[in-house]
């Protein structure tokens, strides 16, 4: 039998105020490791709508996307024919929800200026997060109507 081969396709949110960017410390199979607030495409959404969603999911935080950052792909290293797909974007917050509780495996929301970020880089979920961090401080944008969402 012939299988078919699927990317996981994933959005991320690559936020940066006061010179700190937000990741999220997760847990992940009992590890514990830092990401973007990111999450998988879901089936009837666009992906701006994704990003958006999971950014609230994973951090309280309503963000408003304003520029594709990349489109990075990454196959995982242990596990076969485990392929990511992601599309990160960049824009800014735009209020938070106080009482909402986060996403089933996320621990916390935090805060980290460069020098921090690329002291846990050991710890990141994958190398996808840092890749986003250092193509984001090289200045790297893209406008939104590069995407297209047909209906």
């Amino acid at each position: 039998m012939d299988l078919q081969w699927t990317p996981h396709v994933t959005v991320a949110a690559v936020i940066e105020h006061d010179q700190r960017f937000l990741l999220v410390e997760e847990d992940v199979e009992g590890l514990i490791c830092y990401n973007q607030p990111a999450g998988h495409w879901e089936y009837g959404e666009t992906l701006i709508e994704a990003v958006i969603r999971e950014t609230l999911e994973e951090s309280a935080f309503h963000f408003q996307p304003e520029n594709l950052l990349g489109i990075y792909q990454w196959n995982h290293p242990q596990k076969t024919q485990l392929s990511y797909l992601r599309f990160a974007f960049t824009g800014q917050i735009i209020g938070k929800d106080k009482d909402r509780v986060l996403d089933q495996g996320i621990l916390r929301t935090v805060w980290l200026d460069e020098n921090d970020v690329r002291n846990k880089q050991a710890h990141f979920r994958s190398p996808q997060v840092m890749q986003c961090i250092q193509d984001y401080l090289k200045g790297l944008r893209y406008p939104l109507d590069l995407i297209s969402a047909l209906k």
